[in-house]
């Protein structure tokens, strides 16, 4: 089979590494569910919010820091490569922009109108060894090939996914 013409895919084939997504309806994802969703419930029950310690020098207890992108952020990435059929490869899907664990948790309690309650406790010792303390989204790629729409900050992403999950 010919895959190449002039040195050009005839089709298009596109990878995608999504970085910490959120959004509405993810409870079927149970234990693999962002920690938006699954802290939202535990604030509006005035809960308090247990966060990991920190198991390493360069971080303090709360600092951890992921990349959260918000799932309508995503779906419009996806939907331009299905108008942008020329462009192809492996591209990161993410804010580009780290937020700690515990400056997301009182975001959620801001916008969620709930008195902060959060405490630390230890990294479980089966998961210290491999713990992420930081993931963030390199997206230059992506830039480089004509994506231009911006994404949504964690606050706005935020409460937008509270209006989401109203009751």
């Amino acid at each position: 089979k010919k895959i190449k013409k002039e040195g050009k895919l005839q089709f298009q084939c596109v990878g995608l590494k999504f970085f910490n997504v959120y959004g509405n309806n993810e409870r079927h994802k149970k234990k693999q569910m962002s920690i938006i969703s699954y802290l939202a419930p535990l604030i509006n029950n005035n809960n308090e919010i247990k966060l990991f310690k920190s198991h390493n020098k360069k971080y303090k207890d709360g600092e951890q820091k992921r990349d959260f992108i918000h799932v309508s952020d995503c779906i419009s990435v996806i939907l331009w490569f299905y108008k942008n059929k020329k462009i192809s490869g492996l591209f990161n899907v993410g804010t580009s922009k780290a937020s700690t664990f515990l400056d997301t948790t009182k975001i959620l309690f801001k916008q969620l109108n709930k008195k902060e309650k959060i405490n630390f406790i230890d990294t479980p010792k089966n998961i210290r060894k491999h713990y992420q303390y930081f993931t963030e989204a390199s997206i230059n790629k992506l830039k480089k090939n004509g994506y231009k729409k911006k994404f949504k900050d964690l606050e706005n992403g935020i409460k937008l996914f509270v209006k989401e999950n109203k009751d």
